[in-house]
């Protein structure tokens, strides 16, 4: 059942050739922390591209009732009146952030080392997730918290109201943990030092110094040393949102499996600690190509095209490369499947506490439409069975993960009979225009009120 209404079913037919050009949203980490740190800026930021996904909207909903003024001029166009670092009050109601994991991480992170105390919830799913690994860093600094058993939301977030600065060490690859950290560390006096032992995606640190804060990023023997120097004030800024790797994925993917297709995803972030999975897929033979790179807002940006790719094989991805594609593990399983011989994935383990347990949840509605999956704690196989070879005809659980959702959509683009998911809703969490643009490039896609 979904966290946002009734469940709505949804079929995905197999689809002639996908073909046009697919405008995918606004990258959705980014649109998160330029909200974010929008509010903690002194003056007007101003805001092109926002993913206005359902996820994003809540982190806005959460910034306007910690004192910033939001506005929406439309067409992705926001601004932020920040209040400053250290400036944001305490909300009159219960925080909601939705489905959003991101979202309630890092706003815990924000009010963390302010006198406030703040109050979270979240959907059926989110309220199932773990926050130990963020509150726990969080006390360091002074802050208290007060959850359900497990460090489950619904949660109440005292913060420190003489905040000590920390040295952190991140204990498994995750961007939320070292951003709330990071965040934190803003309302600190002296320097707060994060350091991971892999590196995960740098919106945060690149977002930050564009604020105006004083921060450092240095490789040693420890790791990657990220040290940020606290109260600062923050700058405002225009920020123009690329367009998200995440979301690109499934087009991309939906291409390199529909016979005939040839799709252009333009204007796609390319920051290194997100582009993994358009490696991964070069690197299993998929005809997928970037075209007109270039550099907006100190973030790489392309053009991708992507045309179908019978010829894929199988390959053992690089466990180094997690981190850098987390979110689009779903999605390449679903390729793995058209592809020839097996794909193992490794250095996985985060994927068991997503907005679902995405290895159980993939493995599951795979086997359901006939493909052979194997998986341990940390890891999982995929056999494929070769082009136009996934028989489908299964209906799948999406345990209210929009990623789950459509990865299954995009595997009935290819196979061979329909695939449905038991609900569609989640969604518009994160791709709220993923029906009509898919529609758009040819997919046949139903749902069942």
């Amino acid at each position: 059942m979904s966290g946002h209404g009734t469940p709505i079913p949804m079929t995905s037919h197999r689809a002639d050739p996908l073909t046009g050009i697919a405008e995918v949203p606004g990258d959705k980490s980014i649109s998160h922390r330029s909200l974010i740190l929008g509010a903690l800026a002194v003056g007007e930021t101003k805001i092109s591209g926002l993913l206005e996904g359902e996820d994003v909207l809540d982190t806005a909903k959460a910034m306007q009732a910690m004192g910033a003024e939001v506005i929406n001029h439309g067409g992705g166009n926001w601004s932020v009146h920040g209040v400053g670092v250290g400036g944001l009050a305490e909300p009159d109601q219960v925080i909601d952030c939705g489905n959003s994991g991101t979202g309630v991480r890092l706003i815990m992170g924000v009010m963390a080392t302010s006198p406030i105390t703040v109050t979270f919830t979240g959907d059926a799913s989110l309220n199932k997730r773990p926050m130990a690994r963020v509150t726990d860093p969080l006390a360091l600094f002074g802050t208290q918290s007060v959850g359900r058993s497990g460090g489950r939301l619904p949660m109440t977030i005292v913060g420190a109201a003489e905040p000590t600065p920390v040295r952190y060490t991140v204990p498994v690859p995750s961007a939320q943990v070292k951003s709330a950290v990071l965040l934190a560390g803003l309302n600190a006096p002296g320097q707060t030092v994060v350091i991971e032992k892999e590196a995960t995606r740098d919106h945060s640190e690149r977002m930050l110094a564009g604020f105006g804060a004083e921060i450092t990023v240095e490789d040693t023997d420890e790791g990657r040393v990220i040290t940020l120097t606290g109260q600062p004030e923050l700058k405002p800024q225009v920020i123009a949102v690329p367009r998200d790797p995440s979301s690109a994925a499934f087009p991309v993917c939906a291409a390199l499996i529909t016979p005939g297709s040839d799709v252009l995803v333009p204007g796609i972030g390319l920051n290194p600690t997100r582009a993994g999975l358009f490696y991964t897929l070069q690197d299993m033979g998929a005809d997928l190509t970037f075209e007109n790179m270039r550099e907006e807002g100190g973030e790489p940006v392309a053009d991708l095209r992507a045309r179908y790719s019978p010829n894929m094989k199988g390959i053992d991805v690089p466990p180094e490369r997690a981190a850098s594609m987390i979110d689009e593990y779903p999605v390449l399983s679903v390729v793995a499947s058209f592809a020839t011989g097996k794909t193992m994935m490794t250095g996985v383990k985060e994927l068991r506490v997503k907005e679902s347990d995405r290895i159980d949840a993939m493995a599951r509605g795979l086997r359901a439409n006939g493909v052979m999956v194997e998986e341990g704690d940390d890891w999982w196989a995929v056999t494929g069975l070769g082009p136009e070879g996934v028989p489908g005809g299964g209906t799948c659980e999406s345990f209210l993960d929009h990623r789950i959702a459509m990865s299954f959509m995009v595997m009935g683009m290819g196979a061979q009979k329909p695939v449905t998911v038991d609900d569609g809703t989640p969604i518009a969490t994160s791709f709220p225009i993923f029906t009509p643009l898919m529609t758009t490039l040819g997919a046949r896609l139903e749902t069942t009120a």
